[in-house]
């Protein structure tokens, strides 16, 4: 089992072969981090590993990440799900096998909902998507079940705000894991999240597991892991 840590300084110990040990990769959160530790730790992941993934970019972080950034090394920015990437000009991200799905009940709720989609993406899996789907117009949300079942996805990623019970209606419907994502879509009493994690916490339909408000990247961890532990199984016989 490989197992090196990349100390940089005394800002940072570097997890590089996290995703050896554990199956997902040491990702980055750049929110709040002063952005020359965070171009420190960018490049020294990136020489590593070959790459390096970073969460809650905003755009102003990514504007001067670009500007820094040694012309060797690829870029990528994912707006909507404030991510970015950074790779050498060789590097090959993992092919999309296994299948999951996703479901957004309301727009609000897409930016937290293409932070998972990405992690799912870059990590290995296909994604098949449907947003604006919540429980104000259910007869919105069968056909795009019916059509992550076809398909067989090993999980379903569903995100919700306000008061969260997309979840649980999905989890009603389907016979494979349910990953709640509360999100802060909301006001007034319980609003900012709670009312939705509350529902989702409570909910009566077995098989659904709950992470934190406006976890899509959590979300999306844990639907790569069960997903290549399907494809696992399926191979093993």
């Amino acid at each position: 089992m490989k197992n090196k840590i990349k100390e940089i300084d005394d800002i940072a110990r570097l997890d590089i072969y996290r995703d050896k040990r554990c199956g997902i990769p040491e990702v980055i959160f750049a929110e709040n981090k002063e952005l020359k530790c965070l171009m420190r730790i960018l490049i020294e992941m990136t020489k590593e590993r070959g790459y390096v993934i970073a969460t809650r970019v905003n755009k102003r972080c990514f504007r001067e990440i670009k500007r820094k950034l040694p012309p060797s090394f690829k870029l990528q920015h994912y707006e909507e799900a404030r991510i970015i990437t950074v790779s050498k000009a060789n590097y090959k991200w993992p092919k999309q096998i296994a299948k999951v799905g996703l479901v957004a009940a309301g727009t609000t709720d897409i930016p937290v909902a293409e932070e998972a989609k990405v992690i799912m993406e870059l990590l290995g899996c296909k994604v098949i998507s449907a947003y604006d789907v919540g429980v104000a117009g259910m007869h919105r949300l069968l056909s795009p079940l019916e059509e992550m079942l076809k398909v067989v996805v090993s999980c379903i990623v569903v995100v919700a705000g306000m008061e969260g019970t997309l979840p649980t209606v999905v989890k009603s419907l389907v016979d494979v894991p349910v990953i709640g994502v509360p999100t802060s879509t909301g006001y007034g009493y319980g609003g900012k999240g709670e009312s939705a994690l509350m529902t989702m916490l409570q909910s009566c339909s077995p098989g659904l597991v709950v992470v934190n408000i406006d976890n899509g990247f959590g979300a999306g961890a844990a639907a790569v892991l069960i997903a290549k532990q399907s494809i696992k199984k399926l191979k093993e016989g």
